[in-house]
């Protein structure tokens, strides 16, 4: 059997995964440039570029999830619910900054 993995492992992938798709959100260079410097040109790189963001996040989030390894405290109420919602939707684009609750609650 292989060497236990410390839980703060867990928690700097889920960070570095969360910097990745804030610099995705914000149009900020990020590794999938350089792995496909050749999608630049086209309209939807940048949606393809949150798409690998996003389900990356994802997929640390789930593996935090599966070893107890505590991820909320990372992230605001609001961001949570995304993730748990697991849909990358216009909402997760538009305000995954808002730090307040001043967006509309009508639904």
């Amino acid at each position: 059997m292989g060497k236990e993995i410390p839980a703060d492992f867990f928690v700097t992938k889920l960070n570095e995964a969360k910097v990745h798709f804030e610099r995705a959100l914000d149009c900020k260079h990020t590794d999938f440039d350089d792995l496909y410097p050749y999608m630049i040109e086209h309209p939807q790189f940048f949606w393809y570029k949150r798409y690998v963001a996003w389900s990356e996040l994802l997929t640390v989030v789930k593996l935090c999830k599966e070893l107890d390894v505590e991820w909320e405290q990372q992230f605001s109420q609001q961001q949570v619910d995304y993730i748990n919602k697991r849909v990358m939707s216009s909402k997760v684009l538009d305000y995954w900054f808002e730090t307040n609750d001043t967006r509309e609650h009508v639904g």
